[in-house]
């Protein structure tokens, strides 16, 4: 290879060959992290062929390292995780602590050193965030109570992440001096440097905290809103990258890990009005290095880690695969959720990612693990990601075959159930009161309370009409208890728990749910008990809207041609149409996408909420 072009040969190659891999990954639809690692690995001294530089492809990896936890930083929102803090918060720490016990304790008991074995424990206790989101997003669940717990949860695991990656120097430190250390007098002296390495750490975090969050807030802000009033693109996304950089590599200095104040850098930044704008830059940036950190992690990794070390690797598996999974699942139980949110929440960060190989590669230049541990994480990272998804897609047939066996069935919905009876009983003396009042309200059920469940209540409620929702978030029926608001907690595809919700006697019946197999089989199950209920459903596509007008839908809101009218409108008054112009324009997109309204029916409601 020529020296003067090696960067760029290596920056090039790792490239195309991680392309190439991760097409075939997303053919196969796994994971292309899958593929970026395989690259890595074929690109790495252990095979044959073209071999990178592993020592350039970890230069650019530190590029990566800072703008993924830069993209961290500049997507949380505290807000999201109060959301569901009831469960996130102590269902990520017992899951962490869980899976870093059993990973140290296997690794103890095969004889590897006590401070890499619970590293190991630590890596594999965290899931990968872009595994994660992709696996909800695919399956339709990211919007759903269950996607938002897992969210959340993950969340928790970032600040984990972050924490340690915080505190590892200094732990390296204490270890290190730590080694050295006989006797009590040392011992004591040792204590001494404990308390002042713990000491300065905590200092230099405070120091970078003040300078970020306190200073940064006064400058960054102005300095991003400066940039974005020259209306040029490219100075923009300079000046994120730089900002980004610039803090990241201020930390290093500091004596604080790149990763911290990347994530801080992202934190300021987020909460700028031009936040949106920073992110939609920052992303193509952040996931083409990110690329490159994967294959530089995938070079590092040695196959012959599986000869040696098979019992070790079946461990790490068995521990992601197997203990995380049950862990989760044992504890949203435990707090009293339904089976189905501890299922797919558990399921779901069945997997070891990124944050892991960050965890890794700070702890090797720490000197306090070895390569032979990160391969083994590698090694584990590629199979439980590419298990994932295949294992996520059987959550719908192991529910059925769980629910196939009533006394099993019962036992595992018992404690949700237990928790949301004492709510739904009050709600329903409150249903029977207003319906033995002299003038009964008209009564509309509404599944799922998100945004649009909300919003569809707070109108209905304007009108007068009396507003059930059934959800299978517990918090949520609590918070519409506390407000004097009627709810039931439970899944709306069962009879029962639709009768609790007053169906019977319900005029109409608003299914918001995005998953459309939930909505299919909330409208067929109402439908039966009460046939003469007027049906609004929401459609995230056109190719839906047959179907459940089948099941028995009345009226259907689909979300593809709601904005296709709404960006024909926002577009032609842009462009200075008159109103009779838009108005044909949006019959006649209306007409070609099959949700054509009379001229009549634009200004009519589409239903009579008894006014």
């Amino acid at each position: 290879m020529h020296e003067e072009y090696a960067l760029l040969i290596s920056l090039s190659v790792s490239l195309i060959v991680a392309l190439a891999f991760g097409l075939v990954t997303q053919k196969l639809k796994l994971s292309p992290i899958v593929g970026y690692l395989l690259a890595g690995f074929v690109l790495g001294p252990h095979t044959p062929g073209i071999e990178g530089d592993p020592a350039i492809a970890l230069q650019f990896a530190e590029i990566g390292v800072a703008l993924l936890m830069f993209g961290v930083g500049l997507h949380f929102d505290m807000r999201d995780l109060l959301a569901v803090k009831n469960i996130a918060i102590p269902g990520a720490v017992g899951q962490i602590l869980v899976a870093t016990a059993l990973g140290a304790a296997g690794a103890i008991a095969l004889g590897w050193p006590t401070a890499e074995a619970v590293v190991i424990g630590i890596a594999i206790s965290v899931a990968s965030t872009v595994v994660l989101i992709r696996v909800l997003t695919d399956n339709d669940v990211l919007h759903t109570s269950q996607g938002h717990i897992a969210v959340g949860w993950l969340l928790v695991e970032d600040i984990f992440t972050v924490l340690v990656l915080v505190v590892l120097p200094a732990v390296a430190d204490i270890l290190n001096d730590g080694g050295e250390v006989v006797g009590e007098a040392a011992k004591h002296a040792a204590g001494g440097g404990i308390a002042k390495a713990l000491g300065m750490a905590v200092l230099r975090i405070g120091l970078l905290a003040a300078l970020v969050l306190g200073a940064g807030k006064r400058l960054i802000p102005p300095l991003l809103n400066f940039v974005a009033r020259t209306r040029s693109r490219e100075l923009f996304t300079l000046c994120v990258l730089a900002l980004a950089l610039a803090i990241a590599t201020g930390a290093f200095y500091l004596g604080v890990s790149i990763a911290l104040g990347a994530f801080l850098a992202g934190m300021v930044v987020g909460q700028t009005e031009v936040s949106h704008q920073a992110a939609a830059d920052a992303l193509p940036m952040r996931d083409a290095f990110a690329v490159v950190f994967f294959v530089s992690v995938g070079m590092l990794f040695d196959p012959a880690v599986i000869r040696d070390q098979p019992v070790y690797l079946a461990v790490l598996l068995a521990i992601v695969l197997v203990a995380k999974p049950l862990t989760a699942i044992g504890i949203v139980w435990m707090l009293r959720y339904s089976f189905r949110n501890a299922l797919t929440v558990g399921i779901a960060l069945a997997q070891v990612g990124e944050f892991s190989f960050l965890l890794a590669t700070e702890a090797i230049d720490h000197k306090l693990m070895t390569e032979e541990g990160r391969s083994l994480l590698v090694a584990t990272a590629i199979i439980s990601i590419t298990l994932n998804p295949l294992i996520f897609r059987l959550i719908g047939p192991m529910e059925g075959w769980l629910r196939s066996r009533p006394k099993l069935w019962k036992v595992l919905g018992s404690r949700a159930e237990a928790g949301g009876l004492r709510l739904n009983e009050e709600m329903a003396e409150r249903l029977a009161a207003n319906g033995e009042s002299s003038a009964p309200k008209t009564r509309a059920v509404i599944v799922g309370y998100g945004p649009v469940g909300q919003t569809a209540a707070r109108i209905l409620r304007g009108f007068g009409v009396e507003t059930v929702v059934v959800d299978l978030n517990i918090d949520t029926i609590r918070e519409l208890a506390n407000h004097g608001k009627l709810g039931v907690y439970g899944d709306s595809t069962r009879h029962d728990i639709l009768e609790a919700a007053g169906i019977k006697e319900a005029k109409y019946l608003l299914v918001t749910v995005p998953d459309v197999l939930v909505r299919t089989l909330v409208i067929i199950s109402a439908k039966e008990l009460n046939n003469e209920l007027k049906v609004f459903a929401r459609a995230r596509y056109l190719k839906e809207r047959a179907w459940l007008e089948e099941v028995g839908a009345t009226q259907i809101c689909i979300e593809e041609a709601e904005t296709a009218v709404g960006l024909a409108k926002l577009l032609l008054s842009e462009v200075g149409a008159d109103p009779e112009r838009v108005a044909c324009e949006v019959r006649r997109i209306q007409q070609e996408l099959g949700v054509h309204r009379s001229e009549e029916d634009e200004f009519k409601p589409h239903y009579d909420v008894g006014i």
